[in-house]
Protein backbone atom coordinates (compact mmCIF):
# COMPACT_ATOMS: atom_id res chain seq x y z
CA UNK A 1 0.00 0.00 0.00
CA UNK A 2 1.41 3.23 -0.67
CA UNK A 3 2.01 5.95 1.67
CA UNK A 4 -0.13 8.92 1.94
CA UNK A 5 0.64 11.72 0.12
CA UNK A 6 0.54 14.15 3.03
CA UNK A 7 3.67 11.93 4.52
CA UNK A 8 5.65 11.63 1.60
CA UNK A 9 5.15 16.08 1.14
CA UNK A 10 6.92 16.07 4.71
CA UNK A 11 9.54 13.49 4.26
CA UNK A 12 10.11 15.74 0.84
CA UNK A 13 10.55 19.02 2.99
CA UNK A 14 12.76 17.45 5.96
CA UNK A 15 15.33 16.55 3.42
CA UNK A 16 15.71 19.89 1.43
CA UNK A 17 16.23 21.15 5.22
CA UNK A 18 18.70 18.75 6.15
CA UNK A 19 20.40 19.11 2.70
CA UNK A 20 20.08 23.38 3.12
CA UNK A 21 21.85 22.70 6.95
CA UNK A 22 24.76 20.67 5.62
CA UNK A 23 26.44 23.88 3.06
CA UNK A 24 28.13 25.97 5.56
CA UNK A 25 26.95 29.30 5.21
CA UNK A 26 30.62 30.80 4.59
CA UNK A 27 31.36 28.36 1.85
CA UNK A 28 32.38 31.44 -0.83
CA UNK A 29 34.89 32.39 1.88
CA UNK A 30 36.43 28.25 1.94
CA UNK A 31 36.32 28.49 -1.91
CA UNK A 32 39.65 27.64 -3.54
CA UNK A 33 41.07 31.30 -4.56
CA UNK A 34 41.95 31.66 -8.21
CA UNK A 35 44.75 34.52 -8.74
CA UNK A 36 43.66 36.79 -11.66
CA UNK A 37 45.95 38.19 -14.25
CA UNK A 38 46.25 41.41 -15.08
CA UNK A 39 45.00 42.25 -18.28
CA UNK A 40 46.56 45.33 -20.52
CA UNK A 41 45.14 44.81 -23.56
CA UNK A 42 42.29 47.21 -24.73
CA UNK A 43 38.79 45.68 -24.31
CA UNK A 44 36.46 45.83 -27.69
CA UNK A 45 34.32 48.73 -26.39
CA UNK A 46 37.82 50.08 -25.89
CA UNK A 47 39.47 50.11 -28.49
CA UNK A 48 35.71 51.30 -30.38
CA UNK A 49 35.87 54.44 -28.49
CA UNK A 50 39.80 55.36 -29.09
CA UNK A 51 40.08 54.17 -32.95
CA UNK A 52 36.80 54.12 -34.83
CA UNK A 53 36.53 55.49 -38.10
CA UNK A 54 33.26 55.17 -40.56
CA UNK A 55 32.11 52.90 -38.00
CA UNK A 56 35.00 50.52 -38.00
CA UNK A 57 37.28 49.75 -35.46
CA UNK A 58 40.86 50.54 -37.05
CA UNK A 59 43.48 47.93 -35.83
CA UNK A 60 46.41 50.77 -35.91
CA UNK A 61 46.83 53.54 -33.83
CA UNK A 62 50.06 55.51 -35.00
CA UNK A 63 53.08 56.00 -33.04
CA UNK A 64 54.25 58.96 -30.95
CA UNK A 65 57.11 59.97 -33.37
CA UNK A 66 54.91 59.96 -36.34
CA UNK A 67 55.13 63.27 -38.53
CA UNK A 68 54.12 64.71 -41.92
CA UNK A 69 57.03 64.35 -44.62
CA UNK A 70 59.02 67.85 -45.44
CA UNK A 71 59.48 65.84 -48.84
CA UNK A 72 57.01 65.06 -51.45
CA UNK A 73 56.61 60.96 -51.32
CA UNK A 74 55.19 59.25 -54.17
CA UNK A 75 54.14 55.65 -54.28
CA UNK A 76 54.00 54.78 -58.39
CA UNK A 77 51.83 51.85 -59.02
CA UNK A 78 52.47 49.56 -62.22
CA UNK A 79 49.85 47.06 -63.38
CA UNK A 80 52.67 44.92 -65.36
CA UNK A 81 54.52 47.53 -67.34
CA UNK A 82 51.92 50.05 -67.31
CA UNK A 83 52.40 52.90 -64.98
CA UNK A 84 49.69 53.96 -63.40
CA UNK A 85 48.36 57.51 -61.65
CA UNK A 86 51.26 57.89 -58.83
CA UNK A 87 49.64 58.39 -55.32
CA UNK A 88 50.83 61.54 -53.07
CA UNK A 89 52.01 60.47 -49.68
CA UNK A 90 52.69 63.85 -48.51
CA UNK A 91 49.72 65.16 -47.30
CA UNK A 92 49.53 63.16 -44.15
CA UNK A 93 51.52 61.21 -41.32
CA UNK A 94 49.95 57.59 -42.01
CA UNK A 95 48.10 55.82 -44.95
CA UNK A 96 45.99 52.70 -44.37
CA UNK A 97 45.98 50.58 -47.03
CA UNK A 98 43.63 47.65 -47.63
CA UNK A 99 40.31 46.10 -49.38
CA UNK A 100 37.79 47.79 -47.61
CA UNK A 101 37.19 51.36 -49.25
CA UNK A 102 35.33 52.37 -46.27
CA UNK A 103 38.40 52.92 -44.37
CA UNK A 104 41.12 52.64 -46.52
CA UNK A 105 43.59 55.68 -47.74
CA UNK A 106 44.61 53.53 -50.56
CA UNK A 107 42.47 50.63 -51.93
CA UNK A 108 43.98 47.65 -52.95
CA UNK A 109 40.87 45.68 -54.40
CA UNK A 110 42.90 41.99 -55.34
CA UNK A 111 40.67 39.55 -53.20
CA UNK A 112 44.28 38.05 -51.55
CA UNK A 113 44.43 41.54 -49.64
CA UNK A 114 42.95 42.09 -46.32
CA UNK A 115 40.36 44.59 -45.51
CA UNK A 116 43.25 46.57 -42.93
CA UNK A 117 46.45 45.06 -44.65
CA UNK A 118 48.73 47.41 -44.09
CA UNK A 119 49.98 51.30 -43.22
CA UNK A 120 52.75 53.44 -44.72
CA UNK A 121 53.59 55.09 -41.63
CA UNK A 122 55.86 58.76 -41.80
CA UNK A 123 58.27 58.66 -38.37
CA UNK A 124 60.75 60.84 -37.32
CA UNK A 125 64.19 59.39 -36.28
CA UNK A 126 67.90 59.31 -35.59
CA UNK A 127 70.36 58.85 -37.86
CA UNK A 128 74.25 59.79 -37.56
CA UNK A 129 75.34 62.21 -40.11
CA UNK A 130 78.59 61.91 -42.29
CA UNK A 131 80.58 63.70 -39.46
CA UNK A 132 79.52 61.53 -36.43
CA UNK A 133 77.18 63.93 -34.82
CA UNK A 134 73.08 62.78 -34.63
CA UNK A 135 70.66 64.11 -36.43
CA UNK A 136 66.97 63.62 -36.94
CA UNK A 137 64.90 63.00 -40.16
CA UNK A 138 61.29 61.82 -41.14
CA UNK A 139 61.31 58.50 -42.79
CA UNK A 140 58.66 56.07 -44.60
CA UNK A 141 57.99 52.90 -43.01
CA UNK A 142 55.40 49.84 -44.10
CA UNK A 143 53.89 47.81 -41.34
CA UNK A 144 51.85 45.29 -41.97
CA UNK A 145 48.83 44.53 -40.50
CA UNK A 146 48.97 40.88 -39.62
CA UNK A 147 47.32 40.12 -43.32
CA UNK A 148 46.77 36.97 -44.11
CA UNK A 149 48.72 36.81 -47.26
CA UNK A 150 51.32 39.18 -46.54
CA UNK A 151 52.91 41.88 -47.16
CA UNK A 152 56.51 42.35 -49.35
CA UNK A 153 59.28 44.64 -49.88
CA UNK A 154 61.66 44.07 -52.78
CA UNK A 155 59.83 40.57 -53.37
CA UNK A 156 60.61 39.77 -49.77
CA UNK A 157 57.94 39.09 -47.16
CA UNK A 158 58.22 41.18 -43.93
CA UNK A 159 57.15 40.30 -40.42
CA UNK A 160 53.88 41.09 -39.25
CA UNK A 161 53.56 44.55 -36.52
CA UNK A 162 57.01 45.48 -37.38
CA UNK A 163 57.92 48.67 -38.99
CA UNK A 164 60.67 48.21 -42.11
CA UNK A 165 62.17 51.82 -43.15
CA UNK A 166 61.71 51.81 -46.96
CA UNK A 167 64.25 53.66 -49.22
CA UNK A 168 64.26 55.13 -52.36
CA UNK A 169 62.69 52.93 -55.56
CA UNK A 170 62.08 50.00 -53.25
CA UNK A 171 58.84 48.18 -54.50
CA UNK A 172 55.77 47.23 -52.43
CA UNK A 173 53.51 44.52 -52.98
CA UNK A 174 50.84 42.92 -51.15
CA UNK A 175 49.26 39.45 -50.70
CA UNK A 176 49.05 37.73 -54.18
CA UNK A 177 48.28 40.86 -56.30
CA UNK A 178 51.18 41.37 -59.24
CA UNK A 179 50.75 45.26 -59.23
CA UNK A 180 53.65 46.54 -57.69
CA UNK A 181 54.34 50.15 -56.13
CA UNK A 182 57.71 51.75 -56.28
CA UNK A 183 58.40 54.79 -53.42
CA UNK A 184 59.72 57.85 -55.20
CA UNK A 185 59.95 61.31 -54.35
CA UNK A 186 60.14 64.59 -56.15
CA UNK A 187 63.99 64.62 -55.13
CA UNK A 188 66.49 62.36 -55.60
CA UNK A 189 69.54 63.84 -54.38
CA UNK A 190 70.99 65.17 -51.09
CA UNK A 191 68.76 62.80 -49.42
CA UNK A 192 69.99 62.93 -45.97
CA UNK A 193 70.39 66.93 -46.06
CA UNK A 194 66.65 66.91 -47.06
CA UNK A 195 65.66 64.70 -44.35
CA UNK A 196 67.65 66.16 -41.67
CA UNK A 197 65.57 68.44 -38.84
CA UNK A 198 68.14 70.13 -36.86
CA UNK A 199 67.19 70.83 -32.88
CA UNK A 200 63.67 70.55 -31.01
CA UNK A 201 62.39 73.98 -32.79
CA UNK A 202 62.20 72.17 -36.11
CA UNK A 203 60.79 69.29 -34.49
CA UNK A 204 58.21 71.21 -33.38
CA UNK A 205 57.65 72.93 -36.79
CA UNK A 206 57.20 69.59 -38.43
CA UNK A 207 54.55 68.74 -36.08
CA UNK A 208 52.65 72.02 -36.22
CA UNK A 209 49.76 71.48 -38.59
CA UNK A 210 50.11 73.11 -41.85
CA UNK A 211 53.54 72.84 -42.06
CA UNK A 212 54.40 72.82 -45.65
CA UNK A 213 56.67 70.85 -47.47
CA UNK A 214 60.76 72.33 -47.37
Amino acid sequence: MSEPKDKRRKDGESRRRHRSRSISPDWRSKAPKVAVKPDFGLSGKLAEDTNVFNGVVIKYNEPVEARKPKRRWRLYPFKGDTSLPFIPLHRQSAYLLGRSRMIADIPIDHPSCSKQHAVLQFRLVEFTRDDGTTGRRIRPYVIDLESANGTFVNNKRIEARRYVELLERDVLKFGFSTREYVVLHEESHGEDQDDDVNGPAAEDAVAAEGTTAA
